[in-house]
């Protein structure tokens, strides 16, 4: 059974232990920052077997699946929340938290999470820990205005991580293929932008070469990845939010809700409302 979360944030600290019974190895339905701050062991990563010890951070988006092998007494904090924890900050404000998101979300999803966050410097880790510690505090005393200071808080961690990942994946992508694919992921929303003489300009290749040297290094057309990279995201929205299908549409550069459908049936069998129905997380009445 995937593992799912009824709250927007939910924070765990779990100190000195050889056995963590929450991390099954299975799906997770959430966002989640799992922050090692002592221990070692082995992570099971989406079938990659990653070592770990003291403070090390890791990411894990919606659709991963990870467990702890602990071979030492494990300090961890694990901080689980889901997207629409920034859709009711205001409602003049909420438009701008969605669009900061959806950038954010397009840099986790086109990341390597099967390795630890690398933090550019000392300060970046110190800061990482004080904000960890004050998201803890708030919520174990709830206080007035604690809502507020764990969603605020929770903001600024994340956009720690997103300015390392970022920083990672610059510095990771040094094959012209694998920049390519960051480039596509990265301008997934501007459709000029993943045209193939735009492309093929960013990357110095031959506009009638872009599409074969494409396919000759990933197997697959060079529109067909760009193509199923927009379902994915759309699967994405269908299942975790509550964007309409127009929305999902002119997000993700389809003409229409029908041109969406359509696509979508042909890729998957189902129309978009029945992938909705069918894996939409629906949250328990209280």
């Amino acid at each position: 059974m995937p593992r799912n979360i009824f709250e927007n944030v939910v924070v765990e600290r779990h100190e000195e232990k050889l056995f963590i019974d929450f991390c099954k190895y299975t799906s997770i339905r959430f966002f989640e920052i799992l922050f090692i701050e002592k221990g070692s062991g082995v992570l099971k990563i989406n079938d990659h077997h990653v070592p770990y010890s003291h403070d090390q951070v890791f990411m894990f988006i919606p659709d991963d699946k990870y467990n702890l092998n602990i071979e030492t007494a494990t300090t961890i904090s694990a901080v689980k929340f889901l997207n629409s924890l920034f859709e009711d900050f205001s409602s003049e404000g909420s438009s701008q938290q969605k669009e900061w998101f959806k950038k954010l979300e397009t840099i986790l999803y086109s990341t390597n999470r099967i390795t630890s966050l690398s933090l550019s410097s000392e300060k970046e880790e110190n800061s990482l820990r004080s904000l960890i510690a004050v998201l803890f505090n708030e919520n174990d005393h709830k206080a007035l205005e604690s809502e507020f200071i764990i969603k605020s808080t929770l903001q600024s961690i994340l956009h720690i991580i997103a300015r390392n990942l970022a920083g990672d994946a610059v510095r990771a992508n040094s094959s012209k293929i694998q920049a390519i694919i960051n480039y596509i992921h990265h301008f997934i929303h501007d459709s000029d932008r993943l045209s193939n003489k735009s492309i093929a300009s960013e990357f110095n290749i031959s506009e009638k070469y872009v599409g074969q040297y494409f396919k000759k290094q990933m197997g697959i057309s060079l529109k067909k990845y760009i193509l199923s990279h927009k379902l994915k995201l759309a699967e994405t929205r269908l299942k975790y939010t509550d964007f309409t299908f127009s929305e999902i549409a002119m997000e993700l550069g389809f003409t229409d809700s029908s041109h969406l459908d359509k696509t979508f049936v042909s890729y998957n069998k189902m129309t978009a409302g029945a992938y909705r129905s069918r894996h939409k997380l629906i949250k328990p009445v209280n």
